[in-house]
């Protein structure tokens, strides 16, 4: 139960799986984990709240289970799932060649790569600002440093203060290849160490404009995008981001080293099932469509 107060629901579950791991921890004795009863999680911080709802209300069925669920960025995970740090990694990037080899290389094992949500990545601009939607080049400019006033795009006058993701981030890595594909970002793009940060960053100052998973989008708005100019300005929507039609749709994922065996097997089938995709929803962010959540994992060399 989430107790009433000032502390927001993520805030007190944040405290009961630090309380669930540090008795864990205690009761392995010298570091060490039951592997039978604790199940860790560890990566993307756009999928952090997700992973906690999904293990909260797993271990509610499953009382004997612990789960340790943390972010640090999705590089942060991989690296940990290479590492053999975490049972489970939570990416919203897929994972590079390079790093399914390293996987093999020091597990011993394929890495997996399981699809178990959709994301729309939105820009999100001040609740009071006039800009209503913007097209793939246009926020390519921004984040480059070519638009710097928000009246070159009708919305005003004044400077635009971008923000961004720190480059651990799974979502700096899909942003950098499908929006500014593959070219830098401008040095003056403000990173943050979280989508909830930049949220927060923008929701202060009405010349700000930041990107980050749809969910996130509480107390700013979220901009329609079109893929390029004459194509229509779309909204991420579950039915746009599920069809693929909103330009910056991507799946989230866990990846993990080799077959899944006991808890964590358990566990990834009950995320994919109907139960765990309506959990999705309740987070904001979209469940993968039926055939595509039948699919078996699959990995890579």
């Amino acid at each position: 139960m989430v107790r009433p107060g000032g502390d927001t629901p993520y805030m007190n579950i944040t405290r009961r799986f630090l309380l669930a791991a540090g008795l864990a921890f205690a009761a392995a004795g010298c570091g060490r984990r039951d592997a039978g009863n604790t199940l860790t999680i560890k990566g993307s911080d756009t999928m952090v709240i997700l992973g906690q709802r999904w293990a909260e209300a797993y271990m509610k069925a499953h009382p004997g289970l612990v789960i340790q669920v943390t972010g640090g960025g999705s590089g942060t995970g991989i690296a940990a799932l290479i590492n053999g740090g975490t049972d489970v990694c939570q990416a919203s990037r897929p994972m590079k060649p390079e790093e399914f080899a390293q996987v093999k290389e020091r597990r011993g094992a394929e890495a997996k790569e399981i699809p178990v949500a959709l994301d729309g990545i939105a820009l999100y601009v001040h609740e009071s600002s006039a800009l209503r939607s913007l097209t793939l080049d246009q926020v390519k400019g921004i984040f480059q440093a070519r638009i710097t006033d928000w009246k070159a795009l009708g919305a005003g006058a004044g400077a635009i203060v971008p923000y961004g993701r720190e480059n651990s981030s799974g979502t700096y890595a899909y942003f950098k290849e499908h929006v500014l594909k593959n070219e830098d970002f401008a040095a003056s793009i403000q990173s943050l160490p979280g989508t909830a940060a930049v949220v927060n960053a923008v929701a202060k100052d009405p010349r700000a404009i930041g990107y980050g998973g749809i969910a996130y989008a509480k107390g700013v708005r979220a901009v329609k995008i079109s893929a390029g100019k004459g194509r229509p300005a779309l909204e991420p929507t579950k039915e746009l981001v599920t069809s693929g039609k909103y330009p910056i749709s991507r799946k989230l994922y866990f990846y993990v080293a080799g077959e899944p065996q006991g808890a964590a097997a358990d566990f990834i089938a009950w995320v994919r099932s109907a139960e765990g995709q309506q959990v999705c929803a309740e987070v904001g962010y979209f469940p993968l469509p039926p055939a595509a959540a039948r699919k078996a994992a699959r990995s890579k060399g």
